[in-house]
């Protein structure tokens, strides 16, 4: 009886065992391996994928479940963490490069061909022969026309490595026959600064575009530029900046700020707080900054915005600005394809995180964001601005600024909507402004090219009625005849209308020129030069508000801006 108990144990334990293992084994058979995937939730996606293409009943492309699986993920996180397939990676990164190997040219796609828009100067197609307003029928002896023709299409079998050849043929404009050029690729640039020039005889002024990695050289260039002009003061132009590098931003702030300044932190859940300082060694700590930004400045633009504001070096004017403040680290995975995922976020010197409210990745008041802002009045009132997050204050100046959401600006220019009619908004938002632009620029290129300047140009082109032209142009094109309507938005239309065909025919500096001659936004910073008013200073106390006349329908913000352009 003795040796029976202690034997006991070990029976029990030896019957658990086998009852363990045949549960397991009627339970694997019985439910598709249910219980391995649900107690192993980090291998449960490998798990869903190899059922699938073990047991699914038709044939699947693992792979193609997969690249089209990553991208949800990703947007469940938040709104910028993304997933970049590998044919896209090069694309996505070629505007923060600052070069790409290419064929030279800039091209938008109207009725399914490419028409190029530009021949960059002294670049391969120029070297070759192709013009401006070339209709590209064929690259390397196959068609390419149609339904195939994209962006993403184009870029990629124009694009390419440097010191190969592409046979490209054309139909030219009043030609029948195509033609045929070959053409060695090249490195061509994508300058990130692209105006510079001076708005009267002290005042200088730069449009950042983006935040690449030659943008603080390009910057010090622009600068020496205007230094030879004399400039005393300076506008450094954010509109419609996305943002980019964030070391850009950074150097850039730099040449501005005393030693020691805050510039910009970040800090993340398993990112420690990260600061970024000045030197000291700026060569512009004291000339007087005014900086411009819109709904559509953002990231880099407004670390760059939000350090000049906190630490009261200078004015900042336009409209509240976009509000993304969360970092992204760039991951690469073995086939070339790569992910951004946000570590961290952005906060200004005052401590205001940049990054505008969101629930989810795929949160749709997120995504129409700035629609709504637009339907609030927000481009239109100051007083429509929503504050979401507490008060802070600059560093200096101790004047009061907002957290939860973008750069709210010192000196508010709302939009102008007294002359935006029905008509005018249709015109502009179905593209048949920048049809016209580019057919009229086609087919009077020969004239065009005699004007010596923007100026010249401008004087043409009111003399030509450019809008009686248009109106007649789109009425062919579904837009009908409003003839009250049109009065009524007659000045904007020629405004936008000329922009456009100044740019076709000439360059983003001549149209940034042309639309800056009569901005309320540039003309409300020259005014604040005059006063000597562009270093803040703490006017709370007296309760005045800085406001100003209502602003031109500006054609650089983003939820007007519908053309389309690529470089190949």
């Amino acid at each position: 009886m003795h040796n029976k108990n202690r034997y006991m144990p070990l029976l029990m334990a030896l019957c658990i065992v086998i009852g363990i293992l045949i549960g397991t084994f009627y339970a694997n058979h019985s439910s598709g391996n249910r219980l391995s995937i649900i107690n192993s939730s980090g291998n449960k996606l490998n798990s869903l994928l190899q059922i699938v293409s073990d047991q699914y009943v038709d044939t699947v492309n693992v792979d193609q479940l997969v690249e089209g699986a990553m991208p949800q993920i990703l947007s469940e996180l938040d709104p910028h963490s993304v997933y970049i397939a590998a044919k896209d990676v090069q694309i996505a990164n070629d505007d923060l490069r600052g070069s790409f190997s290419g064929v030279g040219i800039e091209f938008t796609i109207r009725q399914d061909t490419i028409h190029v828009q530009n021949v960059i100067s002294n670049g391969p197609s120029e070297r070759a022969g192709l013009l401006a307003g070339d209709k590209i029928v064929s690259i390397d002896g196959q068609p390419f026309v149609g339904k195939i023709v994209t962006n993403e299409e184009a870029m990629h079998r124009l694009k390419g490595p440097k010191d190969t050849q592409v046979k490209i043929g054309v139909i030219r404009y009043g030609e029948k026959k195509e033609k045929f050029f070959t053409v060695t690729r090249g490195e061509i640039p994508i300058k990130s600064v692209n105006s510079v020039y001076m708005l009267n005889s002290n005042t200088g002024y730069i449009r950042i575009k983006n935040f690449g990695e030659n943008t603080y050289s390009e910057l010090l260039i622009a600068l020496g530029t205007l230094a030879e002009e004399g400039f005393s003061n300076l506008v450094i132009d954010l509109r419609g900046n996305t943002g980019g590098y964030l070391g850009s931003a950074v150097k850039i702030a730099n040449e501005f700020l005393p030693r020691n300044s805050l510039i910009v932190y970040t800090e993340g859940r398993k990112s420690p707080r990260q600061e970024y300082r000045s030197d000291g060694h700026g060569s512009y700590q004291q000339i007087p900054l005014v900086v411009l930004i819109d709904e559509g400045s953002a990231s880099a633009s407004e670390i760059l915005a939000g350090a000049i504001q906190d630490n009261d070096r200078g004015t900042i004017i336009g409209r509240r600005s976009f509000g993304k403040g969360l970092v992204q680290q760039p991951l690469s995975f073995a086939d070339g394809s790569m992910i951004r995922l946000t570590i961290a976020r952005y906060y200004t010197p005052s401590g205001r995180c940049i990054q505008k409210p969101y629930t989810s990745g795929a949160d749709q008041d997120y995504e129409s964001d700035l629609m709504t802002r637009y339907q609030h009045g927000e481009y239109f009132s100051q007083d429509s601005i929503k504050h979401t997050g507490p008060a802070y204050h600059t560093l200096k100046e101790q004047r009061t600024v907002y957290g939860g959401g973008g750069i709210t600006p010192d000196l508010f220019i709302p939009e102008d909507t007294l002359n935006v009619t029905s008509y005018y908004k249709e015109a502009v938002m179905t593209g048949l402004i920048l049809q016209f632009a580019y057919t009229y620029v086609d087919e009077n290129r020969a004239t065009l090219k005699t004007m010596k300047d923007m100026k010249a140009l401008e004087a043409y082109l009111i003399k030509q009625n450019s809008v009686e032209k248009f109106v007649s142009y789109a009425e062919k094109n579904g837009l009908k005849r409003r003839n009250l309507l049109i009065q009524k938005s007659h000045k904007l239309l020629e405004r936008f209308i000329n922009s456009r065909i100044i740019y076709n025919m000439m360059s983003e500096q001549a149209w940034t020129e042309y639309l800056n001659a009569d901005d309320p936004v540039i003309k409300a910073t020259i005014q604040l030069f005059k006063d000597n008013n562009a270093f803040p200073k703490n006017t709370e106390k007296k309760g005045k508000q800085q406001k100003v006349a209502h602003a031109a329908f500006d054609y650089r913000s983003t939820h007007v801006q519908t053309i389309i352009m690529a470089h190949a």
